[in-house]
């Protein structure tokens, strides 16, 4: 029997976290836990390391340390606090694979690290390739880093893709449900709440990327995402809106010949598919039946009421520093609206305003894009008010 393969969760309370222990838990002969980490939630913590004994977990805010330290002391594991402890983890031998799941700008740093200490990666952290696509795939190229999409769209590529390296991709289509206001107008969304946005038809997700769902920039940064990814120009990215979400998305060859990955929309298939590659694990999830989805439908993109995707496009094909300066405008206006700040039609305008405020940079390094994001959260606050 093969030797189980330890992982280690970076946001292991979160929506992606916690199914990630859901298929851990499932598939005890295939993997254990190594690594916990959470920012904030140290009672959900506390409670994962005590059932799947991790030999350390990580608190990010560092005045919850004593809390968690004092309850997993007699269990003998190991706590620490902050992001510098994650990041110091990643070069523990003990770890076979990162599942990056911290939500946001947050993920680059741990994951980079992990590349530098040839950890295999389970990116389900989308805005570490969108704020830094060009570094962080270099440096995986360099030190011989697998890195296996967990989003559903970017799995089912690269599931599409198995046996067919050698044949050259004409178009990839990204689906997206359309989120829960799909076929509404301008004057029903200036006056959209939290509460309406966060009711995914599809999805069960956390907060910012139901919000992110909603507003169509979670599709854009997936378009980011699967530039760097799949090596792909633009040009061959496109989207379409499948409100039933069973088809994941679909590869184009230069035949004209179209491979599409179907299931239904489970966040714990393209995770443990992530975890077992090349194997796939038996599972008991759901399967699809036909007769109950006897249509899927297909329509275009609403870009005229949901800009933030064409915003998304148009930061891919500019480059540089501009998806960073869009990635964490985008952060900070989700949050704003969140907290009833401003509504819904101001998110793509805060993001807009700060992408022309912040000083463009073509070609950056790791420190251009620490100060590009730290600037652009300045203005988007300031901006949000």
């Amino acid at each position: 029997m093969e030797a189980k393969r330890n992982i280690a969760i970076l946001g292991s309370t979160g929506s992606i976290g916690t199914q990630t222990l859901e298929v851990i838990g499932e598939q005890p002969d295939h993997f254990q836990v190594e690594l916990l980490t959470a920012g904030n939630n140290a009672d959900l913590l506390i409670q994962q390391a005590i059932k799947f004994q991790p030999s350390t977990v990580i608190i990010g805010n560092k005045e919850l340390l004593p809390v968690v330290k004092s309850a997993l002391e007699p269990h003998g594991i190991k706590a620490y606090a902050g992001i510098e402890s994650i990041v110091q983890c990643m070069s523990s031998d003990s770890i076979d694979l990162v599942v990056t799941a911290l939500v946001g700008y947050a993920g680059l740093e741990p994951t980079l690290e992990a590349i530098r200490h040839k950890k295999t990666i389970g990116l389900a952290n989308k805005e570490t390739l969108v704020v830094a696509g060009e570094l962080v795939t270099e440096l995986a190229s360099k030190n011989g880093v697998n890195i296996f999409p967990i989003d559903s769209e970017h799995s089912a590529i690269f599931q599409c893709l198995l046996g067919e390296w050698h044949n050259p991709i004409e178009k990839i289509y990204l689906t997206a449900s359309g989120g829960p206001f799909r076929g509404k107008d301008k004057s029903f969304l200036a006056t959209a709440g939290p509460e309406q946005a966060l009711k995914h038809p599809n999805w069960s997700m956390g907060a910012k990327i139901t919000i992110d769902s909603a507003t169509l920039m979670n599709k854009g940064l997936e378009v980011i995402e699967a530039k760097w990814l799949f090596n792909l120009s633009p040009e061959q990215i496109d989207v379409i809106v499948h409100p039933q979400s069973i088809i994941h998305s679909i590869v184009q060859f230069q035949d004209g010949s179209m491979k599409a990955q179907m299931g239904l929309p489970d966040m714990k298939l393209p995770i443990q598919f992530a975890m077992g590659y090349p194997k796939r694990l038996k599972s008991e999830f759901p399967r699809f039946d036909f007769m109950r989805f006897p249509n899927l439908t297909f329509e275009a993109p609403d870009v005229k009421n949901f800009p933030c995707l064409q915003i998304a496009m148009d930061a891919m094909s500019i480059g540089g520093n501009t998806p960073c300066i869009m990635n964490a405008a985008n952060e900070i206006a989700v949050q704003a609206f969140l907290q009833k700040k401003i509504g819904f039609n101001q998110i793509p305008e805060v993001i807009q305003t700060t992408i022309a405020k912040v000083p463009f940079h073509s070609n950056p390094v790791f420190a251009d894009y620490v100060e590009t994001d730290q600037e652009s959260r300045r203005v988007a606050a300031e901006i949000c008010g």
